[in-house]
Parts: C-alpha cells; structure tokens; sequence
C-alpha cells in the first residue's frame, strides 16, 4: 500500500530525509516521477539559504518541516526544497533530479525537449518540469498540488560531494539512486 508522506514525515534532520526520500515519488499536479537524487542542507551548513538566519527570501525554511521553499536559481529557474526538522531551524532537501513518470508529454512541452532522461536531471529542469513557481512556496507537501509518496522498495543509494556550491562543497550530502541514467550528473 502506498503511504503519501505527511508533514511528521520530515521532522528529522536533513541528512536523514534526503536519503528517505530517494525512491519516493513527487507528483505536482499529477506531473513527476521518482526522485532519484537530492541534496541535504542545514542552518549550520555555510551553503545552506537558512546559514545567516530568516530573510524574507528563505523564511519558509523556518517555518514547519513538510512545506516546499521554493527560490529562483542564477535569476532563471525555480527549484524546489522540501523544509525538515523542527520549525525554527531552517533545514531543506533540494530535489535535484527525478525519473519521470507521470505526465511525460506535459514535461516535455514545458521543457521544449524530447529526451525523457534530460527532462528532470537537476533542479532547474526539475522546477520547470514540474511547473514549479514561486506560489507554491511555503505549501504543505501533503496537500495539492504535491503529493509525495514513500517508496515502497528498497534502492541501492550512493553519496557524494554537493553540486554548484563554493561552501562546505566537499560535504557529502548528495545522494542518488546509483546508477541511474536520470541523475544531474553522476557520482
């Protein structure tokens, strides 16, 4: 039976629920796929949005665990992090690439590209994807138009150093489905 994740599901540190929700399947509107890669980051992380405390732009990493933050990378695209831990604390798991699924001819018209492969590896191609906008910032994951579904098998993961990052790059709170030809890059 399929369990849809709810926001006690993230009350853990961001470590834990980036590993958790590898193999767990995002849908924005019925549109997504199987996670396949994310990244961990922390209040006490000098890469993380939440490091200097709340700003406007971040302030939904502070509010409770199971909501999106959702910021516009290099002034382009949209990503999406899901907040963890308790409120307060400012932790996210940044979705950096999924395997799409559901609703592959709407990817694939929202990205102007043919390659499924391509359509969701990293997390500007995953916002745009998954039309993913700066509205859905601070929304439940638990409600439309998220839904975010545990996996149901186990998945060989693997670790690795952060991507794009200049701070705390050599921390190894990248993980992925190994070998998987849907990764942003592989490990």
């Amino acid at each position: 039976m399929q369990k849809t994740l709810h926001p006690d599901d993230f009350e853990d540190d961001s470590h834990s629920v980036a590993l958790q929700l590898i193999g767990a399947v995002l849908l924005v509107d019925g549109v997504g796929g199987r996670i396949v890669e994310t990244e961990a980051y922390d209040r006490e992380d000098p890469a993380s949005h939440s490091f200097g405390g709340p700003t406007l732009r971040n302030q939904a990493m502070f509010g409770p665990p199971g909501r999106a933050y959702v910021y516009r990378s290099y002034g382009i695209h949209w990503c999406l992090n899901f907040v963890c831990r308790e409120q307060g604390h400012g932790a996210g798991v940044l979705i950096r690439a999924i395997e799409p699924l559901h609703g592959i001819d709407v990817m694939r018209e929202r990205r102007g590209m043919d390659d499924v492969r391509l359509l969701c590896a990293g997390p500007g191609r995953v916002g745009q994807a998954l039309g993913i906008t700066h509205d859905m910032n601070g929304m439940r994951l638990d409600r439309k138009p998220f839904k975010v579904v545990a996996r149901e098998h186990d998945v060989a993961i693997v670790a690795g150093p952060r991507i794009g990052i200049s701070k705390a790059a050599d921390v190894p709170w990248r993980f992925g489905v190994r070998d998987s030809p849907f990764l942003s890059r592989r490990f």
